[in-house]
């Protein structure tokens, strides 16, 4: 199921938006809004995994919606609908999924749609990490990794619900998980930046990480807290 937000200052636009969306099937509609400041809001307390936004709106735009989804590595995809062509090129530069100018048939905006829909699926079993144990074979979602910590000869890896072993070193696991919301946050540890909490000073160069929903803590070095003071948040 595709959890999709859509936001237009002009009600014609957004009701054409509604009219389409809600007859496909495997997507439901999470906000509707004439709103950027409500569309952002909303994305800070739902989960959405696409925003379809108007670009040229009072206060907020779309463009400045999209860079905070960007800038903050969120995993939201967005496609603009827009009149205004001169955006394009920054668009590319934040790598929405697509720009479609109005007026805009139904079938281009469904298109569009159908087309992330097969892409998420795809991604769903790319976004497995597999860990083989003598005679098991754990898969794991790589979005319920909080955090590894290695520790003399093997790595633990903290998710939501359990702690796993491996003899995989944090090399080997951080080339596994390629994607953004990952960091090497110490020689000894890799985070997902999604479940950050907080950083409390540990030593002059050093923090200890705390998460959402677990005890556990992770530490990281005062250089990768400016990277994502810089980068991600």
């Amino acid at each position: 199921m595709l959890k999709i937000g859509l936001v237009d200052d002009r009600m014609i636009d957004l009701d054409k938006l509604n009219a389409i969306i809600s007859g496909m099937e495997n997507v439901e509609i999470v906000f509707s809004t004439l709103s950027a400041e409500e569309a952002y809001e909303q994305i800070k307390k739902e989960t959405i995994d696409l925003l379809i936004a108007d670009i040229e709106m009072p206060n907020l735009s779309g463009y400045e919606l999209a860079d905070i989804i960007h800038s903050h590595a969120l995993s939201i995809a967005v496609i603009f609908v827009t009149a205004n062509s001169g955006y394009a090129v920054h668009a590319f530069e934040l790598n929405v999924h697509d720009y479609i100018m109005k007026p805009y048939s139904k079938d281009r905006l469904t298109t569009s749609i159908e087309r992330l829909l097969e892409k998420n699926q795809s991604a769903e079993i790319a976004g497995r990490l597999y860990l083989k144990q003598k005679n098991d074979i754990h898969i794991i979602q790589k979005k319920d990794i909080i955090f590894i910590e290695r520790s003399g000869r093997s790595s633990t890896i903290h998710t939501k619900k359990d702690q796993l072993k491996t003899y995989l070193t944090l090399n080997e696991l951080e080339g596994e998980l390629r994607e953004r919301d990952f960091i090497r946050s110490h020689r000894s540890f890799i985070i997902n930046i999604h479940y950050v909490k907080n950083f409390s000073l540990y030593a002059k160069n050093s923090y200890t990480v705390a998460f959402e929903g677990i005890e556990a803590q992770a530490m990281i070095t005062k250089e990768k807290v400016d990277f994502l003071q810089e980068y991600y948040f």
